[in-house]
Parts: C-alpha cells; structure tokens; sequence
C-alpha cells in the first residue's frame, strides 16, 4: 500500500465514528488484521457489552485505546453521574484520556454556560485523577456553539485548562480549530497539555457540519502543518482519523477503513510523522 507502513501508520489511531457502521468488535478485528495499533471507542458502541468486557477483547486483540469520548455536556440533567461513569469506563479501557464535548449555554447566555463548564470540570476532576484519566477539552467549530459546545477556540480551552494541574488538557482537532488565525500560537502554548490530536478535512458545501467531515487530503485543510506544529509543540501521542461523515457512514465499512490508512500513510510519509 505504503512505503514503509509500520513506520507511517505507528501512530495511527482509527476513531470508531469513521465506521460508524461497524460495531466495535468488527472494528477492533479490522485493526488487529491491519496491524494498527491503537483505536479510539465512542462510549455508544459500549453499550451492548460493557467497557469491562470490550476491554478483555482489546487486550486479547493486542490493540490500546488513544481516547474515549466522550464527557461533557455539564449542563444536561445528569451530566455529574454521566460524566463519573464516563471516566470509570475510560480507566476499565485502559485509557487515560477522556474527550470532553462541553455543552451549549442554558438559552443565550454564553458566559453562564462557560461558567458551567468550569465548574463541571473542577467537580469532575478529583474522580478522574482518582481513576487515572485526564480530563480532554475539545473546542468545537463555532458554528456549533448554540448546540454541542460554548468552548470554541483552542485560547478558550486553554484559558479553562490552565485553571488546573495538567491532569486537564486539551484535544487539537484540525476540523474545529483549522480556521483559527491564532491556532499556531495557541497549539504553542498548549505543550503538553495536548492530550489528543484528531484529522480530518473539510469541503463545502457541507449541509450538517456536524457529520460533514471529509476524508483526509479531500479538503483544504493544511493537516500537515498542523502535524509539524504538534510536533513542534512535543505531541508525540496516537493520532486519531475521526472522519464523522454521512457520506462515509453510507459506504461499506472495509471501504472506508482501507482509504482511511491509505491517506494516513500519505500524510504521515510526507510529514515523516515521528514515531
């Protein structure tokens, strides 16, 4: 396929919503055939059999967990015991990062909702230092401010995390935070608070941003400049292809798993991605 292709795809992790399709038993074995090493569970997939138990069939498979997502959304009825049993399932995975998606305002107000935030993370956190898992903000596109997060620039994220030691960080996803002037800098100074870096591309038009991601080197996103610029700011962790996408969701999930290494090992040969 690739040159070099344990070299290229060492730090390749496949997000479960790039095959949606699939369930995570199938997209666990389509890992440990292609000898990729690292897989990042969304918590709905746990459903049908537990973390406990998918985390035997990870083990025996030979293949790590880069992340869980997610946590968040701290103002929902329920998030303190959603988000607890969520850092529970993340350390029965054998992971020690968390993703948190943090919710929008309560109607319009966008300082109270971020008000929220903070507070759900700080009573969050000793559950999660209790259990050994790090606290991952995501900002999110701000397109998507009114529905799915108020934390929408990498500087916000940061602003929250730097609040606390670094058991809380932050993860750069090159769909969210691509359009930012300011995302050299901020990645800069996140360091290593980065606790997870997610690819993907963007095309338009989109229709639904929230499942219009596009399959990587489709779009016009710079993903290898924000490679080297994690790189430089000394992210040396899994990197997550997390393609959520309609469009892909619709395809046949060896299909879009084998285009996803494809284009991960183009990427990672250009950029000579440090292993």
């Amino acid at each position: 396929m690739i040159a070099n292709r344990a070299t290229t795809l060492a730090r390749f992790s496949l997000n479960q919503m790039t095959v949606d399709q699939w369930s995570l038993e199938e997209a666990v074995e389509a890992c440990r055939r292609a000898e990729v090493g690292w897989i990042a569970p969304w918590r709905h997939k746990l459903i049908d059999r537990g973390a406990r138990d998918y985390s035997r069939l990870l083990q025996a498979a030979g293949v790590r967990v880069s992340s869980l997502c997610r946590g968040g959304f701290f103002g929902a009825a329920g998030a303190d015991d959603d988000n607890r049993r969520a850092v529970a399932e993340a350390a029965e995975l054998g992971t020690d990062v968390l993703v948190l998606v943090c919710g929008p305002a309560p109607g319009r107000d966008l300082r109270e909702g971020r008000k929220i935030v903070a507070q759900g993370v700080e009573r969050l956190l000793p559950h999660a230092i209790e259990h050994g898992v790090r606290l991952a903000i995501e900002p999110l596109h701000p397109m998507m401010v009114a529905e799915r997060s108020v934390i929408v620039t990498l500087a916000q994220a940061l602003d929250l995390a730097e609040r606390f030691d670094e058991s809380v960080g932050v993860i750069v996803d090159a769909y969210h935070v691509f359009w930012d002037p300011d995302v050299e800098r901020q990645i800069a100074r996140a360091g290593s608070r980065i606790l997870g870096v997610h690819i993907s591309d963007w095309v338009t038009p989109m229709g639904d941003a929230t499942a219009a991601r596009a399959m990587i080197g489709d779009g016009s996103i710079d993903l290898r400049r924000l490679l080297e610029l994690v790189d430089r700011a000394g992210y040396r962790g899994p990197i997550e292809a997390e393609i959520i996408s309609s469009e892909l969701r619709s395809r046949p999930g060896r299909e879009v798993f084998q285009r996803t290494l494809e284009r991960f090992g183009e990427l990672a040969s250009d950029h000579r991605l440090p292993v």
